[in-house]
């Protein structure tokens, strides 16, 4: 129980929006606000909280422990997700895609900072009905639980998928992607380094 609290406590959270309402009444209006927090370790957990205070930051806090305790995992494939999967809730819909490493997040701000905060780097995103921030994300959290690992689908299925298609994908981007350390990388720093030098001559 403790490793879990110190683990909630490492996530990093982001908050989406800030909302404000007010309640007419005798004496006049009453203002609250709400506001949507997501949390993420950057590596594989995600989760989001919405809560209302009179004040601006204690909403913000207590989204942000209700966000701690509402986290999940979430399978991935190198830096992108294992398969292509569509979240519901309410009116709104979103389509996660896998893409190739060095593609990046293609998707809005709600969108992106979801799946940046759950570790996703590579990703293909598109949105339909409504584009409410807090139905988004409901939606972005919904898809990224039904996503399943290759294991698990083996196991459903009792056979062996061999390599699925997500896995060639990231094979095939992988090698186009410069690696920290390559010598080939180092041979275009130096070469630069020369030419900067004979031009300085």
């Amino acid at each position: 129980m403790r490793e879990v609290m110190e683990e909630r406590n490492q996530m990093d959270s982001h908050t989406i929006g800030v909302y404000r309402t007010a309640a007419t009444v005798k004496g006049g209006r009453r203002f609250s606000f709400g506001s949507l927090v997501i949390v993420g370790d950057h590596n594989g957990t995600i989760g989001f909280g919405y809560a209302k205070s009179n004040e601006v930051p204690s909403a913000i806090e207590k989204a942000t422990k209700k966000a701690r305790a509402h986290t999940r995992k979430v399978p991935r494939v190198g830096s992108t997700i294992p398969h292509e999967v569509t979240g519901r809730f309410g009116a709104s819909s979103v389509r996660l895609i896998p893409a190739s490493p060095g593609t990046g997040v293609v998707a809005g701000t709600t969108v992106r900072a979801m799946l940046e905060h759950a570790g996703i780097s590579d990703c293909l995103t598109k949105c339909y009905g409504s584009t409410n921030s807090i139905n988004v994300v409901k939606a972005v959290f919904d898809g990224l639980g039904r996503l399943q690992t290759k294991e698990q689908i083996e196991e459903l299925r009792g056979q062996d998928l061999g390599a699925t298609e997500t896995e060639e994908k990231v094979e095939r981007g992988a090698r186009f992607v410069p690696k920290f350390g390559d010598r080939s990388v180092k041979g275009a720093a130096t070469d630069d380094e020369n030419q900067k030098n004979e031009s300085n001559d």
